[in-house]
């Protein structure tokens, strides 16, 4: 009898390939002459000893470009502080990649912005901290309101594309409308109103921050009554975590359109994810970003549906939302992998629940951070 012949091995299944990402956030540095109470970068910051070099980051961008990244956020911290900033711009403009300036405006002088765009910077953005002089150096815990009216002065005279961000939280919610005519004033493109996200030195203030219901709907009206009578600036409105009983998607799904580099080349799929301790997050110093993006244990821990959990796993929206925000899952659960406690169907939901209630009490004075809070 011929004997039958011996199966082919079944080859394994080829993982999808992971979509490439667009857009990338270049933390150049923690270092930052503010304080802001909602600042969302990690409780313990790089130093500037550990900091990437320019050379360093000629070559995250030239591979970012070949990955498919398209437009970079030079952020920080503020990004002026760095004496090779120009250098920077230029490696990224060499690479074909849009860069945005992300700054405080402290520091910033004609000749320094004229410098930034002969490298090739092509748009800025400001922040803003609030409408008036005294209330914008509390929430930046110090004076700096003069120094970001002039910065606008020089971004206008620039011709340069020119956005504002406001992180909108219970101080200066009610001063929604005179925000956002000081924005108009200035010669603001845009104005990105950004409702307090609650990580790292931001959840430590949260009890601070923390709006009352009444003052969101207003804030909510007062942009719309803005957008029925003017075209200009145009204002995009970044809804609230804890009010709405919906969540955000994350990033727009875990690793599937953003990477973030920090100061030291920890590369993340979200600028918030340093507060997940149980992932290790590759660094750009050993492998290249096309590995990292698709290989990384990191990248891939909650990237697509096959993570979910819980309310997720049947939710029909679990394609638009991802889950919600996995470093707020952490944050508030321990556990990255639990639905966002921000929606609704959240068995944690009560976590969101209780905090957005105690709102209605005066808050807690402000907890500045220190530079002393820097890590060797």
């Amino acid at each position: 009898m011929t004997p039958a012949p011996t199966p082919e091995p079944i080859p394994a299944p080829i993982p999808a390939p992971s979509p490439a990402p667009w857009a990338l956030l270049a933390e150049v540095t923690h270092a930052c002459p503010l304080h802001c109470p909602y600042c969302s970068n990690p409780l313990e910051l790089v130093r500037r000893s550990a900091e990437l070099t320019a050379a360093d980051w000629a070559r995250v961008f030239a591979e970012a470009a070949d990955l498919g990244v398209v437009q970079a956020h030079v952020s920080g911290g503020e990004p002026l502080l760095r004496p090779d900033l120009v250098e920077i711009v230029a490696s990224a403009h060499r690479a074909g990649v849009y860069t945005q300036l992300v700054t405080s405006g402290v520091g910033l002088t004609a000749d320094r912005l004229d410098a930034l765009l002969d490298a090739g910077l092509n748009s800025v953005q400001l922040s803003l901290q609030d409408a008036r002089r005294p209330g914008s150096d509390l929430i930046a815990g110090r004076v700096s309101y003069d120094d970001k009216e002039r910065a606008a002065g020089v971004i206008r005279a620039a011709r340069v594309p020119f956005g504002l961000n406001v992180v909108l939280h219970r101080r200066n919610l009610d001063n929604l409308r005179e925000i956002i005519e000081v924005g108009a004033r200035w010669g603001a493109d845009r104005i990105e109103l950004a409702n307090a996200q609650f990580h790292g030195w931001a959840l430590r203030n949260r009890a601070a921050l923390m709006p009352e219901g009444g003052q969101l709907d207003r804030a909510k009206a007062t942009v719309a009554a803005w957008r029925e009578r003017h075209e200009r600036p145009e204002l995009v409105w970044v809804m609230p975590d804890h009010h709405e009983g919906v969540p955000k998607p994350c990033m727009g799904g875990w690793g599937a359109r953003s990477i973030t580099v920090g100061p030291d080349g920890t590369a993340l799929p979200c600028p918030a994810a340093y507060g997940i301790t149980d992932l290790a997050f590759p660094n750009v110093r050993d492998e290249s970003l096309a590995r990292i993006w698709s290989d990384s244990a990191a990248f891939n821990a909650y990237r697509g549906t096959d993570w979910m959990t819980g309310p997720c796993r049947e939710c029909p929206r679990r394609e638009t939302d991802f889950g919600g925000c996995r470093c707020q899952a952490h944050a508030l659960t321990g556990d990255a992998a639990r639905t966002d406690p921000a929606c609704a169907l959240s068995p944690d939901h009560h976590l969101v629940r209780a905090a957005a209630a105690a709102a209605r009490e005066p808050g807690p004075p402000y907890v500045y951070r220190r530079p002393a809070a820097l890590r060797p």
